[in-house]
C-alpha cells in the first residue's frame, strides 16, 4: 500500500522528548544486552573445528594485508562470504588477537538482533511483552551460547532477525499510512549484509517469512509495495561487488559458491552432520530450556482466542515454522543453523507469560541464566580439545622465518595461538581421490587449492617433496602424530618439544649431521 504519509499529530516538542526517550531506552537495552552476552566470551579457548577455522581466516587477512580474498592456510577459501572475516579482522586489529575479539561479530549480531526484536514488540505489542521477550531471548541457552561462538551462524541469524523486523515494521506502517521508507531501505541493507554473512539464506529466509505472513493476512498490495526499486538497488550495491570481484579474479567461483556450497549442500547428502528430519524441533526444544516449558501456555492461548490472531503473533508463528522447516529439509544439519528461529520463539514464550506470577518469572529467569553461565563455566574448566598449549610452545621457540609443516593433519587453531605470519605447508597424499569424498579439512584445502593451481605446490606437498623443503631451511617445525612420525627416520635426530592430544611438535635442525644425512641434504 502506497498511501500518503499522515502528518504527525503530536506537538514537535513532545515528539522530540518521546524520540529522545525511545533512543535512550534502546541504547540502554543494547548496552545491557551486550554486557550480559559478552561477559563470559573470553573464558574458553577456540572450539574446533569451526571457531579455529574462521578466526584463522580472519587472522590471515590481517597478516597478509589482503582483506578481499579470504584464505585458509594461504589458499582461497570460499565456503562462506567475507563479512564475518572483515568484522573479526577489524576487531582483532583493535583489541588484539584474542578469543573475545574473535567472537565480537557474533556478539554484535546477537545484541542487535535482540534490540531490533525488542523495539518491534514494544511498538506493536506493548512494553511489558517487549521486556519479557528480551529477557527470554537473552537467557535462552541457544542464543546465549551462539552469541559467544565465532562462526557465521549467529551473524546471519542477527541479520535475518533485523531484516524481518524491519520488513514487518514497514508493512505495518504502510497499513496505517505512516512513514515506512526508511525502515524498508534499512531492511534491504541488512538483507544484503545477511548475504555477505553466509550467502543466499540472508535474503531468502526473510523473503519466505514475509511472503507467507502477508499472504496469510491477504495483504497482496503490501507484497508488491515491499518490492521497492530503491531498496533493490541498495541491496545490489551492498551485496554484489565482492561476489563479482571474486568471479572476475577466480573463474569458477560462482559455480563453487552457489552450486556446490548452496544447492548441493541443501539438496544432496555426503556432507557432515547428517541428522533426521525432526532434529531441529528436538534441539530447539532442548536448548530453549527452561523457558520452553511456558510454550504450552502460548498454544493454549492461541486456541482460546476468538477470531484471527494478532498480526504480530501470527508473524512469529510463521517465522518460527518457516525457519525450522527450511533447515530440516537438508540431510546436513548443524545446531547453529536454527538460530534464526530463536527470536520468534522468545516472543511466543513471552506472549504466554502474561498470567504468570512474578516469582515464577524470576525463578525461571534465574534458572535459565544459571544454565547459560554453567555451560560456559563447565567448558572453561574442562575445555574441549585445543592445541593452544602446543601453539604457545611453538611461539616461544620459533623464529619468524622458520617454516611450519603439518603432516597428515591440520590444526585450525594453531596459527591463531602461535602467531605465525606465513602459511604452513601441509603434507598428505593430495592425489588420492578419497580426499574429495569426505567433508573435512583435506577436502577444504583441496577445494581451495583448485583456485590457484600454479601456487598450490607451495602449500600442499607430498612425502617426496618434504625432504627438499626441510633441507632448504636450517630449522623447521613439524606437527604429526606419533604413528605418522614413525615413517620419517630423520625425526630420530629431531627435538621433541611438546605433545598434545596424541600429536607432537618437533624441531627439525637440518644442520645436524644425522638429520642432514637422513634427509639426503646436499
Amino acid at each position: 500500500m502506497n498511501g500518503p504519509v499522515l502528518p504527525v499529530s503530536l506537538p514537535a516538542t513532545r515528539d522530540t522528548r518521546v524520540s529522545h526517550a525511545v533512543w535512550l531506552q534502546a541504547a540502554a537495552v543494547l548496552a545491557l544486552s551486550f554486557a550480559w552476552l559478552a561477559a563470559t566470551a573470553w573464558l574458553r579457548p577456540l572450539t574446533l573445528p569451526d571457531e579455529g577455522r574462521y578466526a584463522g581466516v580472519a587472522l590471515e587477512m590481517i597478516r597478509s594485508g589482503d582483506w578481499s580474498v579470504p584464505t585458509l592456510a594461504g589458499l582461497p577459501f570460499f565456503h562462506k562470504p567475507p563479512l564475518f572475516y572483515w568484522i573479526t579482522a577489524a576487531a582483532m586489529s583493535v583489541f588484539g588477537e584474542i578469543e573475545w575479539a574473535a567472537r565480537l561479530a557474533s556478539l554484535l549480531a546477537a545484541t542487535l538482533g535482540a534490540g531490533a526484536l525488542y523495539v518491534l514488540v514494544r511498538r506493536w505489542h506493548g512494553q511489558r511483552t517487549a521486556r519479557l521477550t528480551l529477557l527470554v531471548l537473552l537467557t535462552q541457552p541457544l542464543w546465549f551460547l551462539g552469541a559467544q561462538f565465532a562462526d557465521m551462524n549467529m551473524l546471519v541469524a542477527g541479520c535475518i532477525c533485523i531484516t524481518i523486523v524491519l520488513l514487518a515494521h514497514a508493512a505495518l506502517q504502510m497499513q496505517q499510512q505512516l512513514p515506512w521508507r526508511a525502515a524498508l531501505l534499512a531492511a534491504y541493507a541488512f538483507a544484503a549484509l545477511g548475504v555477505l554473512a553466509k550467502g543466499l539464506i540472508g535474503a531468502v529466509i526473510p523473503a519466505l517469512v514475509m511472503c507467507v505472513w502477508l499472504v496469510s493476512l491477504k495483504r497482496w498490495r503490501t507484497i508488491g509495495s515491499l518490492l521497492w526499486l530503491p531498496g533493490i538497488a541498495l541491496f545490489i550495491a551492498v551485496a554484489a561487488p565482492w561476489f563479482l570481484r571474486m568471479q572476475w579474479e577466480f573463474p569458477g567461483f560462482f559455480h563453487y559458491f552457489i552450486v556446490v556450497q548452496h544447492v548441493q549442500r541443501f539438496a544432496q547428502g555426503g556432507f557432515n552432520n547428517a541428522e533426521p528430519i525432526w532434529f531441529y524441533a528436538f534441539a530447539l526444544t532442548a536448548l530453549s530450556l527452561p523457558w520452553i516449558a511456558w510454550l504450552g501456555l502460548a498454544l493454549w492461548r492461541r486456541r482460546a482466542q476468538r477470531g484471527a490472531p494478532q498480526p504480530l503473533r501470527r508473524l512469529m508463528w510463521i517465522w518460527l515454522v518457516v525457519v525450522v522447516v527450511f533447515f530440516s529439509l537438508p540431510q546436513s544439519k548443524l545446531i547453529g543453523y536454527v538460530l534464526p528461529a530463536v527470536p520468534p520463539l522468545a516472543f511466543l514464550i513471552a506472549d504466554a507469560l502474561g498470567p504468570v506470577r512474578r516469582k515464577h518469572l524470576v525463578a525461571t529467569a534465574a534458572l535459565a541464566a544459571t544454565v547459560c553461565l554453567g555451560v560456559v563455566a563447565g567448558v572453561a574448566i574442562h575445555p574441549l580439545p585445543t592445541h593452544r598449549h602446543m601453539a604457545q610452545a611453538l611461539a616461544a621457540r620459533r623464529l619468524p622465518s622458520e617454516p611450519v609443516v603439518f603432516i597428515d593433519e591440520y590444526f585450525y587453531d594453531l596459527p591463531f595461538y602461535a602467531g605465525t605470519r606465513t602459511p604452513p605447508m601441509v603434507v598428505d597424499d593430495w592425489s588420492d581421490p578419497d580426499v574429495l569424498k569426505r567433508d573435512n579439512w583435506r577436502h577444504e584445502l583441496a577445494d581451495a587449492a583448485a583456485f590457484v593451481p600454479r601456487t598450490r605446490a607451495n602449500h600442499l606437498i607430498g612425502d617426496d617433496v618434504l625432504p627438499a623443503r626441510l633441507c632448504a631451511a636450517p630449522v623447521s617445525w613439524l606437527i604429526a602424530t606419533d604413528a605418522v612420525a614413525s615413517r620419517y627416520p630423520f625425526l630420530a635426530g629431531a627435538d621433541r618439544i611438546e605433545s598434545d592430544n596424541e600429536s607432537t611438535l618437533w624441531r627439525v635442525d637440518s644442520t645436524r649431521p644425522a638429520v642432514a644425512h637422513s634427509l639426503h641434504c646436499h
